[in-house]
């Protein structure tokens, strides 16, 4: 690390550690301004993102290319193969211990994606709800396959709004749970978020958050929908439905579901991509629905292009990490 930085944070108390995070919707650029960040403070990525953990899933999930992780280090990638287990508890222990041993190292980490869901265990922690109920799940299942996952979305919508208007309604495990801590409790899911939890203690953060205008960010998604089945996401589906069955949840995930649709023989190519390109706008403005709700995130105004973009980053972080040492 710069000798100037790392002066400043050997002065400063165990429980003020900087972190930032860069976070905001799909194609938004978080991972350019993330890359751009941690280049210019020597620092170190954690991805934020529910399915890049995932091995072999790459073009459709947008995951950082070779060179880049060759540049800079970057943590919480290809940590599970498709359909293995992975869940927010996991990412919260595994983030944690990224985190520490980043402060270790005496640099800084940017938190980088935009499953808001994982940063809110990784740095307020989960909520402590209930446990799951085997039999409950086995009966919401059974609703959900005589009478659609529509069904059950629905009456999630009944009794956590909030919450359901963060989950696609085709998610059934989110939806389940959601619907399973109502049914177990009598109260939504959204009451338990607000409920004290096993905050991250060592690190106080910033959090940078990327701001489109709507329709300007909808292009942009349109742009990576046909840059990644241009880049060969037919081609990386196909291979994954080869060593694993089509029932995985990883395969529910936007683009991957649209495209083992098209190869079962169910949609065409053109259906797949349209429909890849709208479930993806769906997707960003759920993530902005939660973003939105987080009062610390400061938003970047990233109209003005990349270089104001960063500029305004490079600010923000400036006055974040406070007046540092003269480099003599």
């Amino acid at each position: 690390m710069h000798p100037v930085i790392l002066s400043s944070f050997q002065r400063m108390p165990a429980n003020a550690y900087p972190a930032i995070v860069v976070a905001g919707p799909t194609a938004s650029g978080k991972s350019r301004l993330g890359m751009a960040l941690a280049k210019k403070y020597r620092g170190e990525i954690l991805s934020c993102d529910a399915l890049q953990i995932y091995r072999g899933m790459d073009i459709g999930t947008a995951k950082p290319a070779t060179t880049e992780r060759e540049s800079v280090p970057h943590h919480m990638l290809d940590l599970r193969m498709p359909g293995e287990a992975f869940s927010a508890g996991d990412y919260q222990r595994l983030g944690r211990e990224g985190l520490r041993a980043i402060r270790d190292r005496e640099r800084i980490a940017f938190v980088v994606g935009g499953t808001g869901f994982y940063l809110r265990a990784l740095i307020q922690g989960l909520f402590q709800g209930p446990g799951r109920s085997e039999e409950l799940r086995r009966r919401l299942s059974r609703i959900a396959e005589r009478r659609g996952v529509a069904c059950l979305y629905r009456a999630l919508q009944r009794s956590d709004p909030a919450i359901a208007a963060r989950i696609a309604p085709t998610d059934i495990s989110r939806i389940t749970r959601a619907y399973e801590v109502y049914l177990l409790t009598g109260r939504p899911m959204n009451w338990w978020h607000c409920q004290p939890r096993n905050g991250l203690e060592g690190f106080r953060w910033l959090k940078l958050g990327i701001h489109w205008p709507r329709e300007e960010l909808y292009r942009r998604i349109e742009t990576r929908v046909e840059e990644m089945f241009q880049a060969g996401f037919v081609d990386e589906v196909r291979g994954l439905l080869e060593r694993f069955p089509a029932k995985r949840h990883a395969f529910k995930a936007i683009g991957y579901r649209q495209i083992a649709g098209f190869l079962a023989g169910k949609i065409s190519l053109d259906d797949a991509k349209e429909q890849t390109k709208i479930e993806s706008r769906r997707y960003a403005k759920r993530q902005m629905t939660w973003f939105r709700g987080d009062p610390e995130i400061v938003w970047l105004d990233a109209t003005e292009g990349e270089e104001r973009l960063l500029a305004q980053a490079v600010e923000r972080i400036e006055a974040f990490l406070g007046p540092r040492q003269n480099d003599e």
